[in-house]
């Protein structure tokens, strides 16, 4: 794919905290902290650079990183037995008041890694770092904390680009004999840590990373998937919680199901709105002036790459699937709506889906030479230790109806992405997570009304659930609040987690 267009999209990924989120589980009761006895080794602070295309921002390089290993229990049962080392990174603090403490950053996923991606976002933290040290980790099952690979990089091309919304009964097979060879590729190769790389125990995890920098409380920063582990982290130990902001929350009182049909609709009011937005764009919109009709030119697209390929990037071909994980990663952010219109204009005029191909290869964590991040493969495995929801062929077949109906575009895509966790080897651990907290510090919930990821409903009943939160409703479009062109919505959390100020009830931006 053309430089251009790379450096485009990580720019424009810079403002983007996460993606969406998956399940955790929470099964202790409130404060018992079962790392309690265990004393965390002492860290080597050292001086790094970031990794990974996504870190290499612009303004980012004048930035002091310094990264550290964290040797934390395989099964927390057995907290003297097998050890996962966890990748830590931080800035330090720059202001000249004693730091409040580490603000510890989970950018969702689950897969994310917070190492690479701490350093692509630190610019719009710079305010918070006057008094904190900013500091992320890859979770254990991510990245460098070892993360789960399923299979190698050229079986990932062939994975990600195989038909995901069967038609028939020969392509249901395949879907599912696909997801076997993943699934399979994932026990081979990290079968040893997958039963222990659930939610629970990264909630664990993060109050380890407390006691080894030192902190009587944790001050705590999640997006997306990041709100779930931070309500599962404040139900488990509601008493170590000092200041925690939620950004994107995912909604506790849902099923995978209710995820999954929230997250339909979500991404198709997005669509709606990306529509009507291209269709106020006039020449430059290659959808027309009618946004409905300009729906329907994206289904037709889709149909016509389910039936044959597109060419794109050198060899590779673009696929339905590959334009489908395109469209819904440009839907996260307005920033990429440009980006967006030009693919779709490159497809539909030029016959070349190389812009869409390269939106598809950021949602599934494909870099520019190749290879892939750990990013997909640990979102299923977390995934899937997680929920316990294992639906089968008629029971997606039984839900289609329903998710077609929420929208024509995404609907089937989403429905058949619930059978992921077909025949995986571990045990999922519930339905729903437990983020119940109500002796913990006040927790910032921030929610945006059209958010496709982490539909706007869920912001409430995360309020809810937690018992102690705090709710901001951003108008306006994409996943994630707190970015540099939003002031209303940053300066509301900086006057929280800097000074502790909790906002009035009902505040609005936007």
């Amino acid at each position: 794919m053309q430089r251009t267009v790379r450096a485009r999209l990580l720019i424009a990924t810079a403002v983007l905290s996460a993606v969406a989120g998956g399940c955790a589980n929470s099964s202790g009761d409130k404060d018992q902290d079962t790392g309690a006895d265990i004393k965390p080794a002492k860290l080597s602070w050292k001086s790094c650079k970031p990794k990974g295309e996504a870190a290499q921002q612009p303004g980012a390089a004048g930035i002091k990183w310094e990264c550290a290993k964290l040797p934390v229990p395989v099964d927390y049962d057995k907290p003297d037995g097998d050890k996962i080392d966890l990748a830590l990174i931080r800035t330090k603090a720059t202001g000249k008041k004693e730091p409040i403490g580490s603000l510890i950053y989970n950018f969702g996923g689950p897969g994310g890694s917070g190492v690479s991606t701490l350093p692509a976002a630190a610019p719009q933290y710079e305010g918070l770092r006057t008094r904190y040290d900013l500091l992320s980790f890859d979770p254990r099952g991510v990245g460098d904390s070892e993360g789960v690979r399923c299979l190698g990089d050229k079986q990932l091309d062939s994975y990600f680009a195989a038909d995901n919304t069967p038609d028939d009964e020969a392509e249901q097979k395949a879907y599912f004999d696909n997801i076997k060879k993943f699934n399979s590729g994932c026990e081979k190769n990290a079968g040893k840590i997958l039963p222990h790389i659930g939610t629970e125990n990264a909630a664990r995890d993060i109050d380890l990373i407390r006691k080894a920098v030192g902190d009587d409380k944790t001050y705590y920063f999640g997006t997306s998937y990041g709100t779930e582990l931070g309500g599962v982290y404040a139900h488990q130990f509601p008493k170590k919680v000092g200041r925690a902001v939620l950004d994107s929350p995912i909604d506790p009182t849902q099923d995978g199901l209710g995820r999954s049909l929230g997250q339909t609709k979500g991404f198709q009011l997005a669509l709606k709105n990306f529509t009507e937005d291209c269709a106020d764009q006039g020449e430059e919109c290659p959808l027309g002036e009618d946004p409905k009709e300009g729906e329907g030119k994206i289904a037709d697209l889709l149909q016509q790459l389910d039936k044959k390929p597109m060419p794109a990037a050198g060899e590779r071909k673009l696929t339905e699937s590959l334009a489908t994980g395109g469209i819904a990663q440009a839907l996260y952010s307005k920033d990429f709506w440009p980006i967006l219109r030009e693919g779709l204009d490159e497809a539909m005029v030029d016959g070349n889906g190389r812009t869409l191909l390269a939106l598809g290869d950021l949602l599934n964590g494909r870099e520019q030479n190749g290879r892939y991040s750990t990013m997909q493969s640990s979102f299923v495995a977390i995934g899937c230790a997680d929920s316990s929801e294992r639906p089968d062929t008629d029971e997606i077949k039984d839900k289609l109806p329903e998710f077609e109906k929420a929208s024509p575009l995404f609907g089937k895509f989403m429905a058949w992405s619930m059978g992921s966790c077909t025949d995986w080897p571990v045990k999922g651990a519930r339905t729903k997570p437990d983020v119940s907290a109500k002796d913990s510090a006040p927790i910032l919930v921030v929610g945006t009304t059209n958010d496709p990821a982490t539909p706007f409903a869920g912001t409430k009943h995360m309020v809810d659930a937690l018992g102690v939160g705090h709710q901001i409703t951003n108008k306006g479009e994409g996943h994630g609040a707190y970015t540099p062109t939003n002031p209303c919505v940053t300066k509301a959390v900086d006057a929280y987690l800097l000074q502790g100020r909790t906002p009035e009830d009902g505040k609005t931006c936007g």
